[in-house]
């Protein structure tokens, strides 16, 4: 394989850009795979179902390698969306891409589900406001500027009320996330005009976005160990929140 046979840190752009990357987003109720080579989506799995992801995941990865002829073993890189959201689904995606990258010998790259939902809307105008439902009446967000095809933060994650967060924003802003058909009210009557929202699918992360900025990622310099691969929650578990 590329990467293993000529040393990670002499790989070009180019030829990062070249390698087999399989995809995985497990970060809400719809479950995402993706094959890509050379910007070419090669198969792309995306389910938005009551199943879990225990229940399909593996299902999904076998068809999407066995619907582009290729086997774990022809892989250069595993690419894993590590978070924010769902709790049990962000395990189920880390733990099958680490066992993965394990068995195969292969890199492995964590991406920011706001990241990935931000690359939904490339070369856009405005600044764009990754916007996820987070449950208990929060969002997950991120802004990033677009322009240059790829997401640039404009400001670290967070999760907060949607009302305080649209309340700190003053300029023309494109929406992009689950969040925004649940609070779309809320986001024209605080904002008006200033709210850009796209239409439904922009809203659906997929997997195949994960692969693109995987290779701008990894070209960077940024991937990680299985150790060092962690969910990124920004809020903490119910579990892990103090008991009265």
């Amino acid at each position: 394989m590329i990467w293993l046979d000529c040393g990670l840190a002499d790989m070009t752009f180019e030829k990062i850009a070249k390698a087999k990357i399989l995809a995985i987003d497990t970060s809400s109720l719809s479950g995402s795979v993706a094959l890509c080579q050379d910007g070419i989506i090669l198969a792309e799995s995306t389910i938005n179902a009551r199943s879990t992801h225990s229940e399909r995941l593996l299902q999904q990865v076998e068809q999407v390698l066995e619907g582009a002829g290729i086997t774990v073993s022809d892989l250069d890189l595993i690419a894993v969306v590590h978070g924010p959201g769902s709790f049990t689904g962000l395990r189920v995606g880390l733990a099958t891409a680490k066992g993965l990258a394990v068995a195969a010998d292969l890199p492995v790259v964590g991406l920011s589900t706001l990241e990935v939902l931000a690359m939904n809307l490339p070369l856009c105008p405005y600044p764009v406001c990754a916007f996820i439902d987070a449950r208990k009446g929060e969002v997950y967000s991120g802004l990033y500027d677009c322009r240059s095809g790829h997401p640039v933060p404009l400001s670290v994650a967070s999760v907060q009320p949607p009302s305080e967060l649209l309340d700190s924003l003053d300029d023309e802003i494109a929406f992009v996330g689950d969040g925004v058909s649940l609070y779309s009210m809320m986001i024209e009557q605080k904002m008006g005009g200033r709210a850009k929202l796209p239409p439904a699918p922009a809203h659906q992360l997929r997997a195949a976005a994960a692969a693109v900025l995987a290779v701008r990622k990894y070209s960077e310099g940024e991937p990680s160990t299985v150790e060092e691969l962690v969910p990124c929650y920004i809020r903490p578990s119910d579990a892990d929140l103090p008991r009265k």
